[in-house]
């Protein structure tokens, strides 16, 4: 690049476009605490109390139309500032899109909501993504779906996350578009979707396959795609118990416990400095003596 461009040497990078990076020995870690404490000023979010979770489980968002409207322009504003917030804060993707639903005509009970991952993130506004230096190649793909998840439509949500080795290198949490009849088509639409994925992950090309358009709504097309690319090799089909699946985190809210051990898992965890020396450090252990104070 040095022969087509004019360079010059600036150093280690170390921030860009609101994302801290920072790299160690063992590997890449690479956050917005900055960003999330501007943003956790802006919208007057420092005096409300942390939460633990970005969702309570028992949250039933719609459309309210008797509630009591709120200011669209900031309403949007804090969508957008979460949304960003998503490239390195996997584990609110799922509350955030739930919210976004309901842009067009927000009121109180969406406001909350929203707050609510403010104050979330106000309790771990340090976490990011652990990339290890020491991490395989290996692909892995895990995918599942909350089947007629949600009560006012009965359409499911389907979510999916790649790893490389150890570290979370795509994710997605997507409402379908159309009704699943059951369990079996819905977690066939997810796995098809993990699939294609993974396969463009490894051959690029393979993006032009029209089966792998997302349009593609049938789950006989979805069952044989994922048999053939099977039956050639391509992928390995494992099923896993539900208490391992990864994407639950972007298919509904869980409690404290279940959605700790599922956010370390997808590799987004906590930093500290230590002699100046980059000590990966889980702030889980500080949370026990701070649970009594937020519940």
């Amino acid at each position: 690049m040095s022969g087509e461009f004019e360079m010059s040497l600036m150093g280690e990078l170390q921030f860009f476009l609101g994302l801290q990076i920072k790299q160690g020995p063992e590997g890449t870690f690479v956050h917005q605490a900055m960003y999330t404490r501007d943003i956790l000023k802006k919208f007057d979010i420092g005096d409300s109390k942390p939460m633990t979770t970005p969702m309570s489980t028992n949250t039933a968002l719609d459309a309210d139309e008797d509630g009591e409207a709120v200011d669209q322009k900031e309403f949007r504003g804090m969508i957008g500032s979460l949304l960003y917030l998503t490239a390195t804060k996997p584990n609110i993707q799922f509350a955030v899109c739930l919210c976004v639903r309901y842009q067009a005509s927000p009121r109180t009970s969406h406001r909350q909501a929203v707050k609510r991952i403010f104050r979330y993130l106000k309790f771990t506004p340090e976490l990011g993504l652990w990339y290890s230096l020491g991490s395989s190649l290996f692909l892995r793909g895990f995918s599942d779906a909350d089947h007629a998840g949600c009560w006012i439509d009965r359409k499911s949500t389907s979510s999916t996350c790649q790893l490389l080795g150890t570290s979370l290198v795509s994710w997605s949490s997507r409402k379908e578009a159309s009704v699943s009849l059951s369990t079996t088509e819905a977690e066939c639409i997810a796995a098809a979707s993990c699939c294609s994925q993974l396969l463009w992950m490894k051959i690029s090309a393979l993006a032009k396959n029209p089966v792998l358009h997302s349009r593609t709504k049938h789950i006989d097309v979805r069952s044989h795609f994922l048999r053939d690319h099977y039956e050639k090799g391509n992928i390995d089909l494992v099923h896993v118990a539900s208490e391992n699946q990864l994407p639950d985190i972007f298919t509904k809210p869980l409690e404290f416990g279940a959605f700790v051990r599922l956010r370390g898992e997808l590799g987004v965890t906590g930093w500290r400095y230590v002699d100046n020396a980059l000590i990966k450090g889980e702030i889980e252990s500080q949370w026990i003596g701070l649970i009594a104070l937020l519940v």
